[in-house]
């Protein structure tokens, strides 16, 4: 019998203040999951929602941030969400915002993904790994090329994970979201006329909702998934189909 079940689980989320963060968390933990909500902003809101959840603080402006985070307790699943964007005209795109997108969005994924599968490892109990990629891994967007370099990077990680750890019992897979009504897209969304051009080319008619989002990581995280390494699902409501 295929079981989606997370019963007995333990599951990091990172980024899960809000957004598509908040909305795997919740889903992960309505699959029976105990959930560690970690955010460098208040998750109390999101704990609030989950049956069984707890609040961690995680920076990561420091890269590093999460080092220490696996030693010391038993975490099954891993969802990289965290993550920020800064836009500008590629000639005026400074050192400073394409460092602090590579830091949170790339280094920061990667040495997480790190600390886990040591962790994970050590115990010899196996492991999932969900990394949140983008659209924009596979291709290359207008006006955020340290965020589109991160993105092609989180989707090259996520293969060369997969490639070391599938032998080891760690899933390790990514999701890529279309366009989603999250804090990170409010400024396309506000603008009428890139607003316009997205929803025309989106096959589904609407911006996606972080909900859209949570049940391929639930999949990802469960059992149902125990075969699928490597793997970027889109959730794009057909955007790359187009």
């Amino acid at each position: 019998m295929i079981s989606f079940s997370l019963e007995g689980k333990t599951a990091l989320v990172t980024g899960a203040n809000t957004g598509i963060g908040q909305a795997i968390a919740v889903a992960l933990g309505g699959a029976g999951a105990h959930v560690i909500c970690a955010g460098r902003s208040s998750c109390a809101e999101t704990v609030g929602m989950i049956h069984s959840a707890e609040a961690m603080d995680l920076d990561f402006a420091d890269p590093m941030a999460a080092r220490d985070v696996f030693a010391d307790r038993e975490i099954d699943v891993l969802v990289n969400n965290a993550g920020i964007i800064r836009r500008a005209d590629a000639v005026d795109f400074t050192e400073s915002d394409w460092d602090a997108v590579m830091d949170v969005n790339l280094k920061a994924l990667f040495f997480t993904c790190q600390a886990f599968g040591k962790a994970v490892m050590a115990r010899g109990a196996g492991g999932k790994i969900v990394n949140i990629a983008s659209l924009l891994s596979f291709q290359g967007g207008i006006r955020v090329p340290s965020y589109t370099a991160s993105k092609h990077g989180v989707a090259g990680l996520t293969k060369l994970l997969a490639n070391e750890w599938a032998a080891k019992d760690i899933n390790v897979n990514a999701i890529a979201p279309g366009y989603i009504a999250t804090n990170n897209t409010e400024a396309l969304r506000n603008d009428p006329d890139r607003n316009q051009a997205i929803l025309d080319r989106i096959p589904a008619g609407r911006w996606g909702k972080p909900e859209d989002i949570a049940g391929t990581a639930v999949f990802l995280a469960s059992p149902a998934a125990d075969y699928v390494n490597g793997a970027i699902f889109n959730v794009d409501g057909g955007w790359l189909a187009r």
